[in-house]
């Protein structure tokens, strides 16, 4: 782990405090209101979702590859209600059987995740057919201008952002993959930069494999 990822977990809930607080907290909570049965959460971070589930969840997996990340995760869920398991796994390479879980969760990590295709595939995989995909993105504007600014500032971004990419096209990724988008909201981030202010939030659900 760099210098700067340990900096970066060590400030991320105060770089995200004023957005969480005036904005993201209610999108998260209102989107995760859709999470049941047993959930898997990719890339949790510093565990920000975690006062957001329905404590009626059968359980809660919870995956970070960064131990810097991950401590601060275990202490939040120690704190919690939540039967919460942490696991070390990157998004792409889950180590969970086939068809073991009923809602999957992704906030603000298949812009960094290094193959979100890959991550998808794996996502899929472990999900019973037909469960939920919740997910929460900040994605490539549909304003040209502005998607040209992403790209421009892109390079600067990834490294400030720890791996951070301010311009994929995250809903065509998803619309792509095993999973079919059942409803999905375009909107904006504020308290942020301007290239990483377009959001997509939505729900959905996996394909049976063929």
């Amino acid at each position: 782990m760099s210098l700067w990822g340990r900096i970066f977990a060590a400030g991320y809930d105060t770089f995200v405090g004023r957005m969480e607080r005036r904005f993201m907290g209610a999108v998260r909570k209102e989107l995760l209101a859709n999470a049941s049965g047993r959930v898997v959460e990719i890339g949790s971070g510093t565990g920000v979702n975690l006062q957001h589930y329905p404590r009626t969840i059968e359980e809660l997996v919870c995956t970070e590859p960064e131990e810097p990340m991950a401590k601060r995760l275990r202490r939040k869920a120690e704190g919690t209600d939540l039967p919460v398991t942490i696991v070390n796994a990157g998004a792409e390479d889950l180590p969970f059987e086939d068809d073991s879980f009923d809602t999957a969760v992704a906030t603000l990590v298949l812009c960094t995740v290094r193959d979100p295709a890959a991550a998808l595939r794996e996502l899929s995989r472990v999900l019973k057919p037909g469960g939920r995909l919740i997910f929460i993105e900040h994605v490539r504007a549909t304003e040209p201008g502005l998607a040209k600014w992403q790209d421009r500032l892109h390079p600067l971004w990834v490294r400030f952002g720890h791996g951070c990419h301010c311009n994929r096209p995250t809903l065509d990724t998803i619309e792509a993959s095993s999973f079919e988008v059942q409803s999905y909201r375009r909107g904006e981030v504020p308290f942020s930069p301007p290239i990483v202010r377009p959001l997509i939030t939505g729900v959905a659900t996996a394909r049976a494999a063929p």
